[in-house]
């Protein structure tokens, strides 16, 4: 059992390494709301674990109440945090840019969720290989009741997860389930008690390590390399409809009635 190391800082992401085993912790307690400085720390992370020849799976877990509680809204209907920034050549980069990178890199991540998996970051824990949940844990797509489209590339991973009937009841109703439901329908792999979360998924990411890890990065290939040109397309169709309905009046009232924790009345306007 090897002691556990620094193996770096990314913005409000830090990065540890135990044996073959890393572990990346989003640090925004309590809601570690979602934006693209998060994911492209994610990004820049995982794309380095990529190159450490003794990292063989990632656990991915977040500090506080909340695994991810999304985006940030204001009651004007702005989001907090930057979505967009530049590339290096001077282009816009989008969120969704940083989110086909994500699917991009290379190794086993096994997400330890907690809390709420809202929105955007429903999208990251289904980002992930395999998800291990507390049964407190809570998981919405709550984009129609805000008023708007989903995003992140759910498109392309709930139905992967829990068939498409059921993804389609999820994104329509924005329902909120619990762990034991979520591992029920096949969006969670693992339940663990809250206190135990970190140790199952590490358990789960230790089993991953101790296969052959040109094996498993070939299989991986084979079951999940298609992913990033599928999010491409499927970001593509979900930042254009995001964009239209957000000049909506509906958007307006949905942000509204989640702030004053109320029933949304959508006029269609």
């Amino acid at each position: 059992h090897q002691d556990m190391t620094e193996f770096g800082v990314y913005g409000d992401l830090h990065v540890s390494i135990e044996g073959h085993v890393a572990t990346a912790e989003i640090r925004r307690p309590p809601n570690n709301f979602f934006d693209l400085e998060l994911i492209d720390g994610l990004v820049s992370s995982f794309t380095d674990l990529d190159q450490e020849d003794a990292c063989r799976a990632i656990v991915l877990c977040a500090e506080g109440k909340n695994f991810c509680a999304g985006a940030q809204f204001h009651n004007d209907g702005s989001r907090g945090g930057e979505i967009t920034a530049k590339n290096p050549d001077g282009s816009a980069r989008h969120l969704y840019d940083a989110a086909f990178d994500l699917f991009s890199c290379k190794t086993p991540v096994v997400a330890a969720i907690q809390g709420a998996a809202v929105g955007g970051g429903l999208g990251v824990a289904c980002f992930a290989d395999f998800r291990v949940a507390a049964p407190e844990a809570r998981f919405t797509a709550n984009f129609a009741r805000l008023g708007f489209h989903h995003g992140f590339g759910l498109t392309v991973t709930l139905p992967s997860l829990v068939g498409q009937q059921k993804a389609l009841e999820l994104l329509y109703t924005g329902a909120r389930i619990k762990g034991e439901e979520a591992a029920a329908i096949g969006l969670v792999d693992k339940l663990a008690p809250l206190s135990d979360l970190r140790a199952a998924a590490n358990d789960l990411a230790v089993e991953i390590a101790t296969s052959a890890p040109l094996a498993v990065e070939s299989i991986r290939e084979t079951m999940r390399g298609h992913l990033p040109n599928a999010i491409r397309l499927a970001t593509d169709r979900e930042k254009e409809e995001q964009d239209r309905l957000r000049t909506t009046d509906d958007w307006k009232e949905g942000v509204n009635a989640m702030n004053e924790r109320r029933l949304p009345s959508f006029s269609r306007k």
